[in-house]
């Protein structure tokens, strides 16, 4: 079996529902960059509110974001049982892992809502179940991943891109108010197809914020991590996930750091992948492959200064990573600032800026 539940770090807090993004913000009547920022700086331990439309200003020249070129995949498929009973198949990844096989879960279908959870007991998934996808696809499950997640076979009249643009939609939990067109879950980075779900800390970028960064000094440089399926009901320990850091992005954060700079990922997906390229001493090489790394606090940091993310649930993995980055104490002011000021969560919610300072 997989990664199980990853121990939690205790924010001590709850965010009300209405707190959840349930929609894009250009349907909330904000730009893509007009989201809210909260600022953390962990030498002094203070916090401010900001628009993220003032990023520029917040970092130096000099600083240098790293950002994730992965784009996301229409990896929600309906499906059906053999006795007819209609499911949601969701695909993890745009690859077959190491092994050569899909990983997918298997959610209850739920006519004009988002797919829901099954519960390990009451989920339908065993070994050999046959579902049957559109135009006469078929994925039959091999063997358990986790309780949740199931190694598949698929079985499709073309590859699978084709495929997943003829047939899939955005994966979407059910705190999202409807389906939305999968062009809302890819940001101005998004080049190199095979994230299942968004990395959603790069959405509210647009042309402007960047070329501006440009002008201020603020270098930025990709790197790849295709996302597999979140957990939010299970909050399971992430799992293996394809990365490539780029030789020429190695070379940079090098040289920023050499000379002073700050670097700072965009989201918990590029923590992940500069860190799996790290040598102990912080260093990076070229890499490319599957990760499993875990960024815990005991672990910590070797090649990130600071990261901009989004607001995740107070028992999430993430949040182990995130107390890394910035440190306990920080983390649990961010947070409960967070809640005070009513600040949105999930993938169209604002965003969070940790410091280093």
């Amino acid at each position: 079996m997989g990664p199980g539940p990853g121990p939690a770090v205790d924010l001590g807090l709850t965010v009300p529902p209405e707190l959840s993004a349930r929609a894009p913000a250009e349907a909330r009547g904000t730009a893509r960059d007009g989201v809210r920022m909260l600022v953390g700086r962990r030498a002094t331990g203070g916090v401010e509110h900001r628009r993220f439309t003032e990023l520029p200003e917040v970092l130096r020249p000099g600083d240098l974001l790293v950002v994730n070129n992965s784009a996301t995949l229409p990896a929600a498929l309906p499906g059906r049982l053999p006795e007819g009973t209609p499911v949601a198949l969701h695909l993890s990844s745009a690859q077959p892992d190491r092994h050569g096989a899909h990983l997918v879960e298997l959610r209850r279908a739920v006519p004009g809502e988002a797919a829901a959870y099954y519960p390990p007991a009451q989920s339908p998934a065993r070994a050999g179940l046959r579902v049957a996808l559109p135009a006469g696809g078929t994925a039959v499950l091999t063997r358990a991943f986790t309780a949740r997640l199931w190694y598949a076979e698929l079985t499709l009249p073309e590859t699978l891109l084709p495929y997943l643009a003829a047939h899939g939609r955005a994966i979407r939990y059910g705190y999202v108010d409807r389906d939305w067109s999968i062009d809302a879950y890819q940001t101005v980075f998004a080049t190199v197809p095979g994230s299942s779900e968004m990395p959603s800390a790069a959405r509210p970028f647009s042309a402007e914020v960047v070329a501006r960064l440009a002008g201020r000094g603020v270098l930025v440089a990709p790197v790849t991590l295709h996302t597999g399926v979140a957990s939010p009901e299970a909050h399971e320990a992430p799992y293996a996930e394809r990365f490539h850091v780029p030789a020429a992005t190695a070379r940079l954060v090098g040289h920023v750091r050499a000379d002073g700079g700050r670097v700072i990922a965009v989201g918990t997906t590029v923590v992940r992948a500069l860190e799996s390229a790290a040598a102990a001493d912080g260093t990076l090489q070229e890499a490319d492959g599957w990760t499993e790394l875990v960024v815990t606090p005991e672990r910590g940091v070797r090649a990130v200064d600071g990261l901009l993310t989004g607001w995740h649930e107070p028992r999430a993995s993430h949040l182990l990573m995130l107390a890394a980055v910035a440190g306990r104490p920080l983390l649990s002011a961010c947070y409960r600032a967070a809640v005070q000021h009513r600040y949105l969560w999930h993938e169209f919610g604002d965003v969070n800026l940790l410091l280093p300072d």
